[in-house]
């Protein structure tokens, strides 16, 4: 069963959380804490969102996700950041019927981009999303800037900025 994350939910997401950062050899890098997660999903103006699969009665994955948008388009997206499902119930469907999940949000929201990022190392996740129709986006790659590198951008004043990116 795929439903709408609920408040309750938000331990058994982050216990998840971790469980994924683990897999993803990056569980040192996990700061978020199960209040950050209830906040951010369930505070007052949510902009992240998060469906889960239940196997008897308990959390067995889940996909947090949040919209993005094309200025191409003039349309939003859905951006999946995290998708997961514990290692003892894959192959039971339960990734392909989340993702199925926010397909169908799209869908019926008249979105038209689904998009996500995988480690190019995690060939069981790529092979899966291959299966289903998802095409790798060869000629863009992922930036980001966060720690020392964010905060002296962001304190720099607009006239300290030299000049526009290149082209």
């Amino acid at each position: 069963m795929i439903r709408t994350a609920s408040p309750d939910d938000v331990p058994a997401i982050h216990r998840l959380v971790l469980e994924l950062a683990e897999y993803e050899r990056s569980a040192d890098q996990v700061v978020a804490s199960p209040d950050d997660l209830r906040r951010a999903l369930f505070g007052g103006q949510p902009s992240v969102f998060a469906h889960v699969a239940v196997h008897d009665g308990a959390v067995a994955g889940f996909a947090l996700w949040f919209l993005n948008f094309s200025t191409w388009t003039g349309r939003h997206g859905i951006y999946l950041e995290d998708l997961y499902v514990t290692p003892e119930l894959r192959g039971h469907g339960y990734g392909k019927a989340l993702l199925a999940e926010l397909a169908r949000i799209c869908v019926e929201r008249g979105f038209a981009r689904f998009e996500w990022a995988v480690l190019d190392w995690n060939t069981p996740a790529v092979g899966f999303y291959r299966a289903l129709g998802a095409a790798a986006m060869d000629e863009w790659t992922v930036q980001r800037m966060a720690g020392p590198g964010l905060h002296a951008l962001a304190g720099q004043a607009p006239d300290q900025v030299a000049g526009d990116p290149p082209r």
